[in-house]
């Protein structure tokens, strides 16, 4: 009989163990046979009493000039609130939103990478990569035609946040277990009410807090902005000399907003975005067609998003792609490699702005030129950004 007891016993001590370890853990031991996506990391987020200010930041004056208001893509029933980025700050970071709890938004888009990912292709929550690079997510409440994605696909910022979240190779996740998942965490109540008035989780609130978080991105406190800070009115911000800026810096601003290199043409305004997908003739022939693949129109074939440059030094590797390791790179492109694709952009093309009969700008830079435009997009990286609190990992320690 002895014999016979042992093995049960030793069983039974070896199951009380390992359901010590998962508990001490944080994973639900409540079903023997619950699936992955049932379980949970509980590890609280460290919030400050009273939230950060999301909602009404100090921007520059030039912010609230008509150029820049008209770019902004906040719909009226979602404005940035400082609960509402709060708890999409919280949402942002944690790894409950993925189907094995591995991987936040945050995991394809670092802080100190400009909201990037190093990488040139995301890896997922089970290790497969990405089809395209991930792009920066400053100034996206500034996109005019409030669009989403390299190809632009999603209408909405709204709509844009879940998508990662689904994606069976990003993050993996059913929504309907999502919201199961989130309210089996006690530290959700308490921020969906604070946000929207009352405890209710639902997808609807999930994507309206995320977007707030992300809009509420908003880069103002770099180089470029403490010689903007120094403009007078009616002074031209490409001829203009900025006082704290180097004699190359200068250089490169001038070049950047003249008629020679266009390249303020796709990237204007102080925010350096732009409406609408673009060709900038990577290749002759795409084996990715970007806003081709969305609407299925040939002449759509090649265009991507144009994201904007602010913190562009800390987001390489760049194009949809990550083809380009530097900045001096993609300088080179658009100096001397632009293909003659039927698609590519009139500002990049020599003659009509459209026809069969491409012929691809050569901008004929010096390497000073070059090295000076390089210098120049060095001066939007923004170090507050990329060290304030309120948009870090909540999480961490």
């Amino acid at each position: 009989m002895r014999q016979k007891l042992l093995p049960l016993l030793l069983m039974l001590f070896t199951f009380t163990a390992c359901q010590d370890e998962f508990e001490e853990f944080g994973v639900l031991t409540d079903e023997l046979d619950e699936t992955e996506e049932q379980t949970t990391i509980s590890v609280r987020p460290h919030l400050p009493d009273e939230p950060y200010n999301y909602a009404n930041p100090l921007l520059p004056n030039y912010f609230n000039a008509p150029p820049i208001q008209g770019q902004i893509n906040t719909p009226d029933n979602n404005p940035v609130t400082d609960w509402g980025a709060t708890l999409g700050r919280v949402l942002f970071y944690d790894k409950n939103m993925s189907a094995n709890n591995t991987l936040s938004c945050a995991s394809c888009h670092q802080q100190v990478a400009g909201f990037s990912d190093p990488l040139a292709f995301s890896l997922g929550f089970e290790g497969e990569i990405t089809g395209r690079n991930s792009m920066g997510l400053a100034q996206a409440a500034y996109y005019p035609n409030g669009r989403f994605f390299w190809d632009e696909r999603a209408e909405t910022l709204e709509d844009q946040v879940l998508m990662p979240i689904q994606d069976h190779i990003e993050m993996g996740m059913d929504l309907n277990i999502l919201v199961a998942k989130l309210n089996t965490l006690d530290y959700y109540p308490e921020l969906f009410n604070q946000a929207f008035g009352s405890e209710a989780i639902n997808t609807q609130r999930i994507s309206r807090a995320l977007s707030q978080f992300v809009r509420s991105m908003i880069s103002f406190n770099s180089k470029f902005d403490e010689g903007m800070a120094n403009l007078q009115p009616g002074q031209n911000i490409g001829n203009t000399p900025f006082s704290n800026f180097t004699g190359l810096e200068n250089l490169g601003k001038v070049l950047f907003f003249s008629p020679q290199t266009n390249c303020a043409t796709c990237h204007g305004t102080t925010n350096f975005t732009a409406p609408g997908a673009r060709n900038n003739g990577l290749d002759l022939v795409y084996e990715d067609n970007g806003l081709g693949l969305v609407t299925g129109n040939p002449q759509d074939n090649g265009l991507f998003k144009v994201n904007s440059l602010r913190n562009v030094a800390a987001t390489a590797p760049y194009m949809h792609d990550g083809r380009f390791a530097t900045l001096a790179e993609v300088i080179e492109h658009y100096n001397s490699g632009v293909q003659p694709h039927p698609n590519l952009s009139p500002t990049l093309r020599v003659g009509p702005p459209q026809g069969p009969n491409v012929m691809p700008r050569q901008l004929n830079l010096t390497q000073m030129q070059k090295e000076a435009l390089v210098a120049f997009l060095e001066t939007l990286s923004d170090e507050v950004m990329a060290e304030d609190e309120k948009f870090s990992d909540p999480f961490s320690e």
